[in-house]
């Protein structure tokens, strides 16, 4: 697999490096992972910065992960491109929220290598 651009947006600068390390775990060697800490943040990085991918939290400050997915749909900036929410949010409500806004999937925190090769990587040959 050729490299992989990932967006991860986590308030927790700790669990954005999880998530970068999960991935890379998961089987995704040649990965580059950009950074944000807020949707608001990501909104920026995302028009300047391709990827291929999103991983985000939903509770932040800012701007959470739901309003982020809303933006970045309204806004047109990474058409095609799959989101997945990972977070402690582990309610249905806010599960049929996330699918509802975009996000391809929902993972709850926390979550398992596993759980990333059987949700995320499959993203990455459909997109």
């Amino acid at each position: 697999m050729s490299e992989v651009r990932v967006l991860i947006v986590d308030d927790s600068s700790v669990m954005r490096k999880i998530v970068e390390r999960s991935l890379r775990q998961a089987g995704l060697d040649s990965l580059l992972a950009y950074e944000a800490s807020n949707g608001a943040d990501a909104l920026e990085t995302l028009k300047s910065k391709p990827v291929d991918l999103i991983l985000t939290d939903i509770n932040m400050p800012s701007m959470d992960g739901l309003e982020f997915l809303r933006q970045l749909r309204s806004q047109d900036l990474a058409p095609g491109v799959p989101v997945v929410m990972i977070t402690t949010e582990a309610s249905l409500d806010r599960a049929k929220q996330a699918l509802a806004a975009g996000a391809q999937y929902f993972i709850p925190k926390p979550f398992s290598i596993e759980q990333i090769r059987a949700r995320v990587l499959p993203l990455l040959k459909t997109a």
